[in-house]
């Protein structure tokens, strides 16, 4: 018994067009601040400060904060909690950049993504110039063929009124020759 071949494992070429490829020269913008260990963990970094859950972890750590040095129970930083102060300065000094950062590179890649759309509406558009063209040109064809078509059948019909006249003109000459003799 002969084993049945197995099917390709490897994919075809697709003959479709690629739906982002007007996207492909401007994928060197997908990262934010780059493509190696420190720069994802900065994009990361700086994409978390905007999150709810970064927002109501920081509320809570303050509100704690606060709470133990105004209860009493520590007394680590008092009244006009400076090392607070300290902390927020730090995180701001930190923050802001980055999130500048990000801004900047997010301008660049919504503009690189605009041109390339717009690149794609105009390939689009002059296709469908291009196929407007192509019916037009198909349908002035058509309508020739329609013409040479009637032309035919006209002329078929003479042709056939001249046969049927002839088949009965020597049909005639044929009976009367039939007749004399």
């Amino acid at each position: 018994m002969a084993a049945e071949p197995k099917a390709a494992t490897t994919p075809l070429p697709d003959a479709r067009p690629h739906y982002f490829r007007f996207h492909f020269p401007h994928l060197h913008l997908g990262s934010v601040f780059g493509d190696d260990w420190f720069s994802l963990k900065a994009e990361a970094f700086a994409r978390f400060f905007g999150t709810p859950f970064f927002l109501v972890a920081q509320t809570i750590i303050v509100g704690i904060w606060i709470g133990l040095n105004v209860v009493g129970f520590t007394k680590f930083d008092v009244y006009p909690f400076i090392l607070l102060n300290l902390a927020f300065s730090l995180q701001a000094a930190y923050a802001a950049p980055l999130i500048l950062l990000a801004q900047t590179r997010q301008a660049d890649r919504d503009k690189a993504h605009a041109d390339a759309d717009a690149q794609h509406r105009e390939a689009l558009a002059l296709a469908s110039e291009q196929r407007q063209q192509l019916s037009v040109q198909q349908t002035g064809q058509l309508l020739e063929l329609m013409q040479q078509n009637t032309q035919l059948t006209e002329l078929v019909k003479d042709l056939s009124q001249r046969i049927e006249s002839l088949t009965m003109d020597v049909h005639s000459k044929i009976i009367k020759d039939a007749a004399r003799a």
